[in-house]
């Protein structure tokens, strides 16, 4: 008894495919800068906290906060945006 194997040669839309999977990214270029922009907002947010003025400022105890939570909205936005294709 003998098995013959069936050999298949790649189709020329099958590796074109595969390319086209394997340069996708889960992120875009836009999706990298909002994660950088958010990254900076956090930094200056926590700049501002610690800055050399009253301990009990208004900028350490209200704006800087509220900017660092603006920060982690923009960082999530940007971890959540879809890219378009």
């Amino acid at each position: 008894m003998s098995t013959k194997t069936k050999q298949t040669t790649p189709d020329k839309s099958s590796a074109s495919q595969g390319k086209k999977l394997d340069q996708a990214f889960a992120f875009n270029k836009q999706n990298y800068q909002l994660t950088i922009a958010s990254v900076v907002i956090i930094f200056f947010g926590f700049y501002l906290m610690a800055g050399k003025e009253d301990i009990f400022s208004t900028t350490k105890l209200t704006v800087a906060p509220i900017v660092i939570v603006i920060g982690f909205v923009v960082g999530i936005f940007a971890i959540m945006k879809k890219p378009k294709h």
